[in-house]
């Protein structure tokens, strides 16, 4: 799920790879694609979050909800990549290019990695970038994708998971969000009944994922064999604990793509505040 520098440079040295650069930054949407025409890995393409990640915001589903999958697929075509492309992608915090590889594992993909540390720790190691945009001339082959609902957490499934002991809801916010004490996105604060909070941010050291031992510690209070959901804002800075949770060797996970800003959109859900899950 997370592959370092060196070992991403090797690779690309011996196999097909294809690097998706996935920055993006939420007050600045257009920042992340600049970004990418001034400086990005050697052919890699780019990724929009809410172009090409999410979909059309509507009463429900959340701020970044699951895009079409059938427009999701074509970007994939365009980018040349099809099920048998191995494929990192990268961004400058994690978060996106989280996203993108839970996605590309939603819709079945096997290879799909997040780079680790990002485009700052490539050009840290004194890799090579470029501002050339490579177009792909690869001939697609016929696709079989389809969602993986065994990945994917509804609104109305954590309706039902909220009573059920042997689910472990996870909060991926930061802890002030979480308790109700500060909420600078949603009309509404606090947490899901039953959540228990693991700050996204907690995974990081130095700007690179904590290695797998240490991810395994930080995941200790769970149980290998229970159902886990985990949840942000918008279904985005939840999918890093996702990869993270992967990493560690749970295997039982899914996200809830519309997180708390889909489940706020229902006045009979109840809404938790403070340190108490």
């Amino acid at each position: 799920m997370i592959i370092s520098v060196q070992s991403a440079y090797e690779w690309n040295l011996n196999q097909d790879l294809i690097f998706v650069d996935c920055r993006f930054d939420l007050q600045d949407p257009e920042k992340g694609k600049v970004s990418y025409t001034q400086e990005h890995i050697p052919g890699a393409v780019y990724m929009d979050l809410e172009k090409d990640l999410s979909g059309k915001v509507k009463e429900t589903g959340g701020r970044h909800p699951l895009p079409d999958l059938n427009h999701f697929i074509d970007i994939l075509k365009q980018s040349g990549i099809n099920d048998q492309s191995i494929v990192i992608a990268y961004d400058e915090n994690h978060a996106f290019a989280s996203r993108f590889v839970w996605l590309l594992k939603a819709i079945g993909h096997k290879e799909a990695y997040v780079l680790d540390g990002g485009l700052s720790a490539w050009k840290e190691a004194g890799l090579s970038t470029t501002e050339e945009v490579t177009v792909s001339n690869k001939i697609m082959i016929e696709q079989s994708w389809e969602l993986e609902q065994s990945l994917i957490a509804t609104q109305t499934d954590v309706q039902h998971y909220i009573s059920k002991r042997e689910v472990v809801l996870i909060d991926s916010r930061s802890h002030d969000r979480y308790t109700g004490q500060h909420e600078p996105i949603d009309k509404k604060a606090g947490h899901i009944p039953t959540a228990i909070n693991f700050d996204w941010t907690d995974l990081f050291e130095n700007g690179f994922f904590k290695h797998t031992d240490k991810l395994q510690k930080h995941f200790e209070l769970l149980n290998d064999n229970s159902q886990i959901v985990v949840y942000c804002g918008s279904g985005v800075t939840a999918a890093p604990n996702v990869i993270a949770l992967w990493q560690a060797g749970f295997t039982n996970v899914q996200l809830y793509v519309g997180s708390f800003s889909d489940w706020i959109t229902n006045d009979n859900n109840q809404i938790k505040t403070g340190d108490q899950p």
